[in-house]
């Protein structure tokens, strides 16, 4: 009896695990679709793709990343890349990076950015992309 209520726990745990898979795959998916709305809405606007340089989290120090595109926060905590992937330019203070410029991986989109954080701080993907595409070039 009781090794069949450990299976059964076992079974609803991996169900539940590869729901939840199942649905960020899916919100991963959609963010990527607004991401690729975006960057074809900033190229036919004309709106040119800047140097994109990762900061530390104070703020302090910015370091070179060798990629390109838009800030979608205007404290440069967010950018879309000319590439179409979202990323987080949000580093640690490191030597190394002031020397060779910091290494920048993408992230999934959410579809939520700032979820969990702060009230005023979230925003919904779409609303935010939308927001900064109307800047256009007078964006910060």
């Amino acid at each position: 009896m009781n090794g069949d209520w450990r299976e059964h726990r076992k079974e609803a745990f991996e169900a539940h695990a590869a729901a939840l898979e199942r649905r960020k795959a899916a919100e991963t998916q959609r963010a990527r679709a607004q991401i690729a709305d975006f960057v074809t809405r900033m190229r036919e606007e004309g709106v040119a793709a800047h140097p994109l340089r990762a900061r530390t989290g104070d703020g302090r120090a910015t370091y070179r990343t060798g990629l390109t595109g838009w800030y979608v926060r205007r404290n440069r905590s967010l950018a879309i890349g000319a590439d179409g992937e979202f990323y987080i330019l949000d580093v640690p203070a490191s030597v190394r990076a002031r020397l060779f410029g910091a290494v920048i991986t993408p992230s999934d989109p959410p579809l939520i950015v700032g979820a969990g954080a702060r009230d005023g701080e979230s925003m919904p993907l779409d609303e935010l992309l939308a927001r900064r595409a109307a800047a256009g070039a007078d964006f910060p």
